[in-house]
């Protein structure tokens, strides 16, 4: 016997696109990061300013998402998606032709502006037409853009930055983000069947309603947390790299490369086992694994390569396992008529949250005369913490969750 399709063949190419579009965003938020050893001296700026480099996409993001979500379920989304993106793109343009601090700040909130409202659009669309039995799955392959942006994105764009200047990594997202919305144009379908389900919805009474309801204040405060450990380690990591544990800018493309490839093989099989086991163990385990392996990192010295890599493997694999698991139980909270709604704030709610994360964290650790950044295990205590409270809040949502599909069945999805 042949064994049944999990996915239509429209349901691949939805995760393919997706996860395509994911990347090249996240890859946009991810660049900065490694950036951040060439972008300091350059403009002979200070990690506070680099810290509002990287929060200011995202409380523009955070803020951009709060006024959308009153309108995100009265419009098609692939209409709503192509728009986002198209602003994505020509903000990520500004990027690649900033020559001063300010232009660059001022180019970064532009995109927030934009590209911090896509993958809430992306969130509704998996949620509309995936079941919640096979979301951990979707997550686990929708996640791999993670993987991806190092594996490919990360290498590359630090190859032109060395050799071209840091402009042409974002020339580079521009590019390859043309070709995935002629693609998105071209091949995606309309979807529309929540508009049914939202028509006499007021734009603002839809907003206050949302953000007041219960159920979802206990997702917005989980989501709180689980955006302050990438805010708060990621922006300074190739600093840190570079002038405390010895490594060589030439050594960052093969260390994110790395560890990508092993996330990218270990992404669908944390989602498969989301699905099997529950998503709520996934997560401890991934919490867990990840506050052992930041207590480790963060108090490193001077550190051979091949050691670095295996803890950054180890690392990354906790934070996919949360993210995966995490992302795919949230998805199973709100109502269809709200879908929309609900991922615009709570993507608001995570990158707000992760802009006063990066803005602290900048405050929290400095750099000496000679590059040695100092408090970066005081950081890690702090992300510690955050994964310990967050595991305590999806243990709630998660009852919730239960809770909820006990009293009735899930919403339908669309037939693709």
């Amino acid at each position: 016997m042949s064994k049944e399709r999990v996915f239509t063949r429209y349901q691949v190419f939805m995760i393919a696109i997706l996860a395509f579009i994911q990347f090249t965003v996240i890859l946009d938020f991810m660049v900065l990061s490694p950036l951040g050893a060439i972008l300091i001296p350059e403009m002979n700026i200070s990690t506070a300013q680099f810290g509002w480099v990287v929060s200011g996409y995202a409380f523009s993001a955070g803020v951009s998402g709060i006024l959308a979500a009153g309108f995100a379920d009265k419009f098609d989304r692939k209409k709503l998606l192509m728009f986002f993106y198209t602003g994505f793109l020509i903000g990520t343009a500004f990027c690649a032709m900033a020559n001063s601090y300010w232009f660059l700040l001022m180019a970064r909130i532009f995109t927030g502006i934009f590209g911090g409202v896509i993958g809430s659009i992306g969130y509704a669309i998996i949620t509309d037409i995936f079941e919640l039995k096979v979301r951990g799955r979707v997550m686990g392959f929708t996640q791999m853009a993670f993987a991806a942006s190092q594996i490919l994105g990360l290498p590359i764009g630090l190859y032109l930055a060395n050799n071209f200047g840091w402009h042409s990594s974002f020339w580079m997202i521009v590019i390859v983000g043309i070709f995935a919305g002629i693609v998105m144009v071209w091949k995606m379908r309309p979807i529309t069947a929540h508009l049914a389900e939202s028509q006499g919805q007021k734009a603002v009474l839809h907003l206050i309603n949302t953000v007041s309801n219960p159920d979802y204040v206990k997702v917005f405060l989980s989501t709180i947390l689980l955006a302050t450990g990438g805010f708060m380690l990621m922006p300074f990591g190739s600093t840190y790299s570079t002038n405390n544990l010895g490594l060589r800018l030439e050594d960052l493309p093969l260390l994110y490369g790395i560890t990508g490839v092993f996330t990218i093989f270990f992404g669908p099989l944390l989602g498969k086992l989301a699905d099997r086991i529950g998503k709520l163990k996934v997560f401890v385990f991934g919490s867990i694994l990840g506050m052992i392996l930041v207590g480790i990192y963060c108090n490193l010295g001077v550190t051979p390569f091949w050691i670095i890599l295996a803890l950054n493997v180890i690392l990354f694999l906790g934070i996919n396992a949360r993210m995966i698991a995490s992302s795919a139980l949230i998805t199973a909270v709100p109502d269809m008529k709200d879908r929309g709604a609900f991922m615009s704030i709570n993507s608001s709610v995570s990158q707000v949250s992760g802009g006063i994360a990066s803005a602290v964290a900048g405050m929290i650790v400095f750099q000496q005369p000679d590059g040695f950044v100092e408090n970066y295990p005081e950081l890690g205590w702090v992300v510690i913490a955050s994964m310990v409270i967050s595991a305590g809040l999806m243990f709630v949502i998660n009852n919730l969750v239960e809770k909820r599909n006990q009293k009735t069945s899930e919403n339908p999805v669309i037939t693709v």
